[in-house]
């Protein structure tokens, strides 16, 4: 049996405290009519390792590195007043989580069960991920993905094809990725880790116009159907680089969520702002030009991140692809100051006390500025009539469509 379950793309929403994606195809389709799937049929092997096998990984780290560094980094802090056996089992199970092999093993497992594997190759996968990504180094998360991908389909090639598939799926999953990962990880890694690391030199050199590339770049890959969290953990984009990727994401999803206030109200607020801007694709596709006001607040906020209030993202890689999506990107941004990641070292972090300053800048490019910009924007865009009233809803195509089966469904009995 074929490991591809579709050959039509499905595109996910990934929310960093849920342990699968939601299916926002049919939201697409509902908004864009039975003509959707035709105007956006996406090759399925893209689909397949760029899509789901990324937001796989994303979540993957989610559930390891993200959440242990934000247990451990409270535990710490808690240290400081009192020393105490719970604070130090918060640090301890921070540390557990946070363990390179635990890590990588929750991302192959991640990229896995995006990808639908069967049972023996999912579970094959631990090894294979702890495996790439320390040997991978600071560049591991990339070469996880690059070599669960590969042992995950060669474990599929003959996965229930012997009648010992309990030995041969197991032994050709781990065989084939402990190749693989001593014959690339260790380049893939340092490939990965050089172009981060050329990405967070560069805009410590060119602030100004590196905070806007990256800003909008990276807001960009957040509302499209890619992870962009994990473009963020597999390059390691940390420190200004870092903190201008979290501008970036805030503008798209506080930036969305203001701007179609009118439409959706306080759902749209808290479903876009901490949710993900991704919900309003099939609006992007049907009127572009309802995107402009976000990716021109992420080339406002980028630069002032960079250039005014030095705004490093120094926690976890994966935090700087997450806006503030369950007020990931805040909290990385606010456990870089006191823990800096091991990636975050690498490239010249240090621990800081955070003054006044660094809460207001935070404070100001993550909320006040990209819900100012959007709102603004928003009443030009609407005065001159490139956004229409019910441009931005999440609700009324919904309706329509249900009305248009009904209506169908009637006419067949």
């Amino acid at each position: 049996m074929s490991c591809f379950t579709d050959d039509v793309t499905t595109l996910r929403v990934s929310f960093s405290f849920r342990n699968h994606n939601n299916n926002i195809d049919e939201v697409l389709r509902q908004a864009q009519g039975p003509h959707f799937l035709t105007g956006v049929r996406m090759n399925r092997y893209v689909k397949r390792y760029f899509i789901d096998a990324m937001s796989g990984m994303a979540q993957g780290l989610f559930a390891s590195l993200l959440i242990g560094t934000i247990i451990k980094t409270l535990g710490q802090q808690l240290l400081r007043f009192s020393v105490n056996p719970v604070f130090q089992f918060l640090v301890d199970a921070g540390n557990f989580a946070t363990e390179g092999h635990v890590v990588g093993a929750a991302m192959a497992v991640g990229i896995g069960f995006a990808m639908g594997v069967p049972a023996l190759v999912l579970f094959s996968l631990v090894a294979v991920g702890a495996a790439a990504n320390v040997t991978g180094g600071a560049g591991g998360p990339l070469a996880v993905l690059v070599i669960a991908i590969i042992a995950a389909e060669l474990g599929c090639l003959v996965s229930k094809k012997t009648k010992v598939d309990i030995i041969v799926t197991p032994a050709v999953t781990i065989l084939a990725g402990a190749l693989l990962t001593v014959l690339t990880a260790k380049y893939i890694g340092a490939a990965a880790s050089s172009i981060g690391k050329l990405i967070v030199w560069s805009t410590k050199l060119h602030p100004f116009w590196m905070g806007i590339i990256v800003s909008v770049i990276v807001g960009i890959a957040l509302t499209l159907p890619i992870s962009s969290a994990a473009i963020c953990a597999a390059f390691g984009l940390t420190g200004l680089a870092g903190g201008a990727a979290v501008a970036g994401c805030c503008a798209q999803m506080v930036g969305f969520a203001v701007l179609s206030f009118r439409e959706n109200r306080w759902g749209g607020i808290l479903s876009q702002g901490l949710g993900t801007s991704m919900l309003q694709m099939p609006n992007i596709i049907k009127n572009p030009k309802v995107w402009l006001p976000p990716i021109i607040a992420s080339a406002i906020t980028g630069p002032l991140a960079t250039c005014l209030f030095k705004m490093e993202m120094n926690g976890a890689a994966v935090s700087s692809g997450m806006g503030t999506c369950g007020l990931v990107g805040q909290i990385g941004v606010v456990t870089g100051w006191f823990e800096p990641s091991e990636v975050a070292i690498g490239h010249g972090a240090t621990a800081i006390i955070p003054g006044f300053f660094d809460w207001l800048g935070l404070i100001l490019i993550c909320f006040v500025l990209p819900a100012l910009l959007c709102w603004a924007l928003g009443l030009l865009f609407r005065k001159i009539g490139w956004i229409k009233e019910g441009d931005l809803s999440l609700e009324p195509a919904v309706v329509k469509v249900s009305e248009k089966e009904a209506a169908a469904a009637e006419d067949q009995e």
